[in-house]
């Protein structure tokens, strides 16, 4: 049975495993790994110099703007350490800017310099064709399909 069979499989109703069966390939965890991988594969493929979640962090501030960094990284689903060490090497690579709050010294505020705004400027072409190869396997109605339902478990 191809990888294509297997996963068609999961969205028959009628193959629904029988209580008690385990099969990994059939669990939600295997899919989305390997969907996960295959995407980080594609994105290095056509953005070498940044990771996903350093490029999640310049598209986010790029959309909204200065943000403390405790908001940037809820508002791209990172808890605060993770999100501080990317921030920290996006502002080594002169991405990002750190200042204090006006009125709460002990918030820190994150913004892109004019390098991180070209940069993100520059990659947003490429994050479209990255998200069109990923999905690439997909019809488009499949694609929103599985869009919606990714967006309805997170």
């Amino acid at each position: 049975m191809s990888g294509e069979e297997n996963l068609l499989k999961l969205v028959d109703a009628e193959d629904a495993p029988e209580a008690g069966d385990y099969h990994l390939q059939e669990q939600v965890g295997f899919v989305l790994r390997k969907a996960h991988q295959r995407h980080v594969s594609i994105f290095a493929s056509h953005i070498g110099d940044l990771t996903p979640p350093q490029f999640a962090a310049l598209a986010k501030l790029h959309d909204i703007g200065e943000t403390s960094q405790n908001q940037l990284g809820q508002s791209i689903a990172m808890d605060a350490a993770t999100v501080k060490g990317v921030i920290d090497r996006l502002k080594a690579r002169g991405l990002v800017t750190l200042s204090k709050h006006e009125g709460d010294k002990r918030r820190l505020m994150v913004s892109l310099t004019p390098q991180g705004r070209d940069t993100v400027l520059s990659l947003i072409p490429k994050a479209r064709a990255i998200t069109d190869e990923t999905l690439a396997p997909l019809s488009s109605k499949e694609a929103a399909t599985m869009l919606k339902l990714l967006a309805k478990l997170s």
